[in-house]
């Protein structure tokens, strides 16, 4: 661990969540400068065990958990569950994904710990919230994707639905979580209390569709995928050689994509805002595509420059070497004490004035179980 502010220096975590959202939510806070502590049972988070071209452990757990260290206590030993007291009796935030029925029974639910720590901001990361008819049911990324209309939009018109592929919505509950805690770890500022803070994937599917939930009272209940779609022109198209993402919205986006691709004869009223350009699509693709043949995606891309904003598909893979990320530092190289050497990302924020430390590998199973437990042991022996 390496020394520096961050804007949340001194704050401490527990991180007894696992999989994605809460754990990553947690490394975000890690990026803030918090100390953060993952706490796993014997087996170990499940996301270690995730599929994976890596040997010793999942590429997936060594993304999503940067900058933690890593104890395994048993919750349902007694000697264990003693020793998690201690610590957040030490805590300032606690983190997990457990569903509603279990904290309890563990003897870790908001209103037993409180008692202990009245300053502790509990955060609950749930598949669905705290009450309801599905409050106790599990909740995965892309089955709230499925649920809320996510797939459905995300599929071909008129075809089946699709998933998009990346946790965006595990990931997404994960700034929530971040976002949530730290909003209450500036309240307890003033009130000197901590709080109860409820991040669910239900919650964060629907916050990352807000411009789509909308429906006038005097709409029926089809209005066109619930709009947000720009008719064909502004997305994904071939090229001679690989794709280009192509954005035109704007009037003066779409005269410098009609003029870098030399179709001035779009820029006529028929097709002068992106309205007109949806209804109309059907007639101005197939010229776009044949102008775009003419060329590959990246010489399209250099061509565009800032006049037309666009990207050429790339594989992650390309990311490691792109020299805007090179720029801006947002990879760098880390050891792990069971994979060995490893380039992956560094942090989310970039802070002037209260810099956080530097980014550390994700923690071997228990890697700092030996020391935690012994302070944990400690706070034991003073308590009355």
């Amino acid at each position: 661990m390496s020394a520096g502010r961050g804007p949340l220096a001194g704050i401490r975590v527990l991180d007894l969540s696992a999989y994605i959202a809460g754990p990553y939510g947690c490394a975000l806070l890690a990026d803030l400068g918090a100390e953060v502590i993952k706490v796993e049972p014997p087996a170990g988070d499940n996301l270690r065990k995730y599929p994976s071209t890596l040997a010793a452990e999942s590429r997936a757990f060594l993304g999503v958990n940067r900058s933690k260290r890593g104890v395994v206590l048993d919750l349902k030993d007694a000697e264990d569950h003693a020793r998690l007291l201690a610590l957040v009796g030490t805590a300032d935030v606690l983190v997990h994904n457990f569903r509603p029925e279990v904290p309890e029974r563990l003897g870790i639910a908001y209103e037993q710990l409180r008692a202990r720590n009245p300053r502790l901001v509990y955060c609950a990361v749930t598949g669905y919230g705290e009450t309801g008819p599905l409050r106790d049911k599990a909740g995965y990324d892309q089955v709230l994707q499925t649920m809320t209309g996510m797939a459905a939009m995300q599929g071909p018109a008129g075809g089946p639905p699709a998933i998009l592929y990346g946790s965006v919505v595990d990931y997404y509950a994960a700034s929530l979580v971040a976002g949530g805690v730290s909003a209450a770890l500036y309240e307890r500022e003033k009130s000197g209390e901590g709080q109860y803070v409820g991040v669910s994937l239900l919650r964060s599917a629907l916050a990352m569709q807000s411009a789509r939930l909308v429906w006038a009272d005097s709409e029926p209940r089809d209005v066109g995928g619930r709009d947000m779609r720009s008719g064909g022109i502004t997305g994904i198209h071939p090229t001679r050689e690989g794709w280009l993402y192509v954005s035109a919205n704007t009037p003066h986006f779409w005269r410098a994509l009609c003029e870098k691709t030399g179709l001035q004869q779009l820029l006529v009223e028929r097709y002068d805002t992106v309205r007109k350009r949806a209804q109309h699509a059907q007639e101005i693709v197939p010229v776009l595509h044949a102008a775009l043949a003419t060329r590959s995606a990246l010489e399209w891309e250099s061509l565009f420059g800032e006049e037309v904003p666009c990207a050429a598909a790339r594989d992650v893979e390309d990311m490691f070497d792109f020299p805007q990320v090179e720029a801006e530092g947002l990879l760098q190289r880390f050891e792990n004490a069971v994979v060995g050497a490893y380039r992956g990302f560094a942090a989310a924020w970039k802070f002037g004035r209260t810099p956080a430390p530097e980014a550390f590998a994700a923690p071997p199973l228990d890697g700092d179980g030996d020391a935690l437990r012994a302070e944990a042991d400690r706070l034991r022996r003073k308590e009355p």
